[in-house]
C-alpha cells in the first residue's frame, strides 16, 4: 500500500476558527461517548473509467477545502467543555491500495471501507476522515471515504455527493450552507435563545407527568450484552400503504404509531415515551449544510383505548410538535432531566429512540392500495435475523427504519439488561401485527 499527501486550503479563505460545538455536533458527540464509537459514515464509490490518481487527489482537496467539518479537530478544555478547532490549511494522507490480478476491485474497496469503519480514530490530533484510492492494474477504480459522524449526517452525505458530481463536471457551486461555526453564532443569538427556551418548555411539559421507566424490569444480561437484529416485512409495507391512504398520514408517523402501540403491549407502560430523531434540515439556512444536524424530539404517546386510525392521527400531531422542538442545546435538556429526576427521586430513563433514516421513500406512495388478499399472501415472507452482538454499548433501545424497496425494514438494537432479545423481536413483529390488523379492519383498536 502506497500513500500520497493531498494539500488543502479553506474556500473561502479565512476558514480558521475555534468555537463551541454546535447543537447537532454536541448531540452526536455525546452519543459517540455513550456508545464508545466514532459512529462512522461513508462509502466505497466506483469512479468512471479513465479517472486518474491526480483527478481523485483534486477531488479530495476540494472536499477538504470546501467543508469545514472535514478539517475540524476537537479540543478538550480544562473546564470539561469540548470545542471544535477548524483549520484553514493543511494536508491529509490518502492511502493507495492496489487490487491484485484475480481480485475484485469492488471487494477490495469494501474491505478497505470496513477496515476504516472498524478502526480507532484520534479526533483530537487527526482529521476526522480516512480516505483511500483503490487501483486495479494501475488505474483507479474506487474512492473510499469514511468519516466520523461529527463531519456529517446521512442527508449531509447526499449534499456532499451532489457537490462532488458538480465539481467533477465543472459546474459552479454556491457558497457552502451554514457550517457549524455559523450555527454556533445563531444559536448564541436572541433568536437561538428563544428556540432553545421553547424546546425546553416542550420537553418539560412532555416529561412532567409520564412514568420514568421505559422498561418494566431488568434481565440478566447476555454476553455479549448488546444485540442488534433486522426485520423485513413486505406485508407490513402493504398494510402501511393501505393505512396511509385511509388516514392521509405519511409513512414516518405511521411507523412511529405502530412502534408505540407494540411497545405499550410488550412493556405494559403507557404512555410510551420515545425520542424521535429529527434531521432539522427544514430550518432556515440548514437544508444543504454539510454538518451533523440531527437531534431528538420527545414524544409521549398515550394511545390506549383508541382505534388504530385515531392513534395514527394523534401520533402525527405529536410528531410535528416533536420536530418543531428538536433544535436545542443538549446540555440544557440534560440539566432539565437531572432536575426532574432529583425532584421525583428516581432515574428518568429516556433511552428509547426511533429513527426513520430512509431517504428514498418517506411520503405516501402513489397507486391503488393493496387488496386484503395481496396483504395476506405477503405475510409468510417476513423475516427476522440477529445481525450483531457486542459488548460495546448500543442505547437501551434504538429502532431504525431502513430504505428497502417494497418492505417495512426495521433494525432494532438494544441492551439485553433492559429488554430481552425475545422482547426486541416481539416489538418489531408487533409493529407488523398492528399495521396488518388495522389495514384489514378500520375499526381495530390499540388493545391486544
Amino acid at each position: 500500500m502506497a500513500r500520497i499527501t493531498v494539500p488543502f486550503k479553506a474556500d473561502p479563505p479565512d476558514g480558521e476558527a475555534i468555537a463551541d460545538l454546535a447543537w447537532g455536533q454536541r448531540e452526536i458527540w455525546t452519543a459517540m461517548v455513550r456508545q464508545e464509537s466514532w459512529l462512522p459514515i461513508g462509502y466505497a464509490r466506483a469512479v468512471p473509467p479513465g479517472t486518474t490518481v491526480e483527478d481523485l487527489a483534486e477531488q479530495v482537496s476540494f472536499l477538504m477545502s470546501r467543508y469545514p467539518t472535514l478539517r475540524t479537530t476537537l479540543r478538550h478544555e480544562p473546564d470539561g467543555r469540548t470545542r471544535q478547532v477548524v483549520a484553514a490549511t493543511g494536508e491529509i494522507d490518502v492511502d493507495v491500495v492496489d487490487a491484485a490480478d484475480g481480485e475484485d476491485p469492488a471487494q477490495v474497496a469494501d474491505q478497505v471501507r470496513q477496515r476504516y469503519w472498524d478502526g480507532e480514530y484520534d479526533l483530537i490530533h487527526g482529521w476526522p476522515a480516512w480516505i483511500a484510492i483503490v487501483r486495479h492494474r494501475g488505474a483507479p477504480t474506487h474512492l473510499v471515504v469514511v468519516m466520523s459522524h461529527l463531519v456529517l449526517d446521512a442527508f449531509g452525505g447526499i449534499v456532499m455527493l451532489e457537490e462532488i458530481a458538480a465539481f467533477t463536471a465543472g459546474t459552479p457551486l454556491p457558497p457552502t450552507a451554514m457550517p457549524p461555526v455559523e450555527q454556533v453564532r445563531w444559536q448564541s443569538s436572541p433568536a437561538g435563545a428563544r428556540q432553545n427556551a421553547a424546546a425546553l418548555r416542550h420537553w418539560e411539559k412532555m416529561l412532567g407527568t409520564v412514568p420514568f421507566r421505559r422498561f418494566p424490569h431488568r434481565h440478566e444480561p447476555r454476553s455479549p450484552r448488546h444485540w442488534e437484529g433486522q426485520f423485513r416485512s413486505p406485508a407490513a409495507h402493504l398494510a402501511l400503504r393501505a393505512l396511509a391512504e385511509r388516514t392521509k398520514v405519511d409513512a414516518s408517523p405511521l411507523l412511529l404509531a405502530t412502534f408505540a402501540i407494540s411497545m405499550a403491549r410488550i412493556t405494559g407502560i403507557n404512555p410510551v415515551v420515545v425520542q424521535v430523531v429529527v434531521n432539522n434540515r427544514f430550518r432556515p439556512g440548514l437544508a444543504r449544510s454539510m454538518s451533523p444536524l440531527s437531534q431528538t424530539g420527545i414524544c409521549a404517546l398515550d394511545l390506549a383505548g383508541r382505534t388504530i386510525d385515531d392513534a395514527v392521527r394523534l401520533t402525527a400531531r405529536q410528531a410535528i410538535a416533536a420536530y418543531k422542538h428538536a433544535y436545542y442545546q443538549p446540555s440544557d435538556v440534560d440539566d432539565l432531566v437531572a432536575r426532574l429526576a432529583a425532584e421525583r427521586g428516581e432515574e428518568l430513563d429516556l433511552a428509547c429512540f426511533f429513527n426513520d433514516r430512509r431517504i428514498e421513500a418517506r411520503g405516501r406512495e402513489a397507486g391503488p392500495p393493496p387488496t386484503p388478499e395481496q396483504l395476506r399472501a405477503a405475510l409468510p415472507r417476513s423475516t427476522f435475523t440477529w445481525t450483531r452482538r457486542r459488548d460495546t454499548s448500543f442505547e437501551r433501545l434504538f429502532v431504525h427504519i431502513e430504505d428497502v424497496p417494497d418492505t417495512m425494514a426495521v433494525t432494532i438494537a438494544g441492551d439485553t439488561h433492559h429488554i430481552s432479545p425475545e422482547e426486541m423481536e416481539a416489538c418489531v413483529r408487533g409493529m407488523e401485527a398492528v399495521a396488518v390488523r388495522a389495514a384489514l379492519d378500520p375499526a381495530a383498536t390499540t388493545e391486544v
